[in-house]
């Protein structure tokens, strides 16, 4: 591999429990090229920690602005334009799940969740009998496939209490993914919230335990719309979600992203969470700006100092899209987990640096580690 683009593995790990959303990502009292309004804003996003300017505020005509923001479903752009976060498919079966032990005792149509950052959410729903529907909300996320989709459970009172993934609930067949491979593609942090949720219902309901069968009916048809098959999830969908809530990713959000970027003289991109949380730890005088998907909209001015950080396999698929091809690999977290110095992964990051000559590219493991550090 060339020895310019180590994948390495590092001192710096940071745990998740030394991480936090509140975390400052810069002080702009200290960086004039930055946004000085941070300094004086009143608000905090809560989902994502973000220091709201005060400009964005005053921009905002919508007398329950501060409210919606604070309830974690509104995220305001630097218009003043107020989107509505979706929830999680996490959130919807944890909802699915608590309504089901609930309904044993009798009808229930409303639910009310805790999400895995500590915010409360309330769901419609339709339960009775020990069988719930709840149907996920996709917000003003226009590229989710997965909005309108019913999440099903069904409940039984029981000695000990067991999650049983039904039809419809992916299988893990490639490695580096949230689970083994075999076990349902649903993650650590979805599975504590669905547990936690059933856990409430059953103090609610005075019962020692129950088994809960949770399903998506549409689950199989719908995955083929996702990246599941190329990630080496096979069968249905997966219950995902580190924060319960789905960012509104439509032309109004992208494009305030964007600005967000071509704003800040010094500035990280970032492709999810672990990378935004993660940016604010290591690049705390940079403005940490969450891009997901949107790699080919990059457009770093000559004068940014700029840093493309996250997972590695949204950066190396985007540098290289046929990074796995005739490698026996189905997913890049396979590649990277058990054949760091693969070819390809030199290859494709050498790719990345041609598409981003000036910018710094640093890949993370889920355990908070640096992977690799192109300069």
């Amino acid at each position: 591999m060339d020895s310019s683009y180590p994948i390495k593995n590092s001192d710096q790990v940071i745990n998740s429990d030394q991480v936090s959303d509140s975390h400052p990502s810069f002080d702009s009292a200290k960086d004039p090229g930055l946004d000085s309004d941070l300094a004086i804003s009143s608000e905090t996003d809560p989902v994502t920690g973000f220091s709201i300017p005060a400009s964005w505020l005053l921009l905002c005509h919508d007398p329950e602005a501060r409210e919606k923001i604070k309830s974690g479903r509104w995220v305001i752009l630097s218009s003043g334009l107020l989107c509505r976060r979706g929830l999680t498919t996490g959130t919807t079966a944890a909802a699915a799940c608590k309504g089901a032990v609930l309904s044993l005792k009798g009808l229930v149509k409303s639910i009310e969740v805790a999400t895995p950052v500590g915010i409360p959410v309330t769901l419609p729903v339709v339960a009775d009998k020990g069988f719930c529907l709840a149907v996920k909300d996709g917000g003003d996320h226009k590229f989710d496939v997965t909005a309108g989709l019913e999440i099903a459970a069904s409940a039984l009172p029981a000695e000990e209490t067991a999650l049983v993934p039904g039809k419809g609930i992916g299988k893990i067949a490639g490695r580096g993914l949230c689970d083994e491979v075999g076990r349902p593609a649903i993650s650590p942090a979805a599975r504590k919230q669905i547990m936690t949720a059933i856990s409430q219902a059953l103090k609610q309901t005075d019962l020692s335990g129950a088994r809960v069968e949770l399903s998506v009916p549409r689950g199989e048809e719908i995955a083929g719309q996702t990246l599941n098959p190329r990630l080496g999830i096979v069968g249905g969908i997966s219950i995902l979600g580190s924060t319960g809530f789905v960012e509104p990713w439509n032309d109004h959000f992208i494009g305030d992203r964007a600005l967000e970027l071509k704003e800040a003289r010094r500035v990280v991109a970032t492709t999810g969470r672990m990378g935004l949380k993660m940016s604010r730890i290591l690049f705390p005088d940079h403005k940490a700006v969450l891009i997901g998907s949107q790699l080919g909209r990059l457009d770093f001015g000559q004068d940014q100092e700029s840093i493309l950080c996250g997972l590695p396999a949204l950066i190396l698929k985007w540098a290289w899209p046929q990074l796995l091809e005739h490698t026996g690999y189905k997913t890049v977290a396979e590649m990277v987990e058990r054949e760091p110095q693969h070819k390809n992964i030199a290859r494709a990051l050498h790719m990345a640096k041609e598409k981003l000559p000036k910018t710094r590219i640093v890949l993370l493991g889920r355990d908070g580690s640096i992977l690799a550090d192109v300069l």
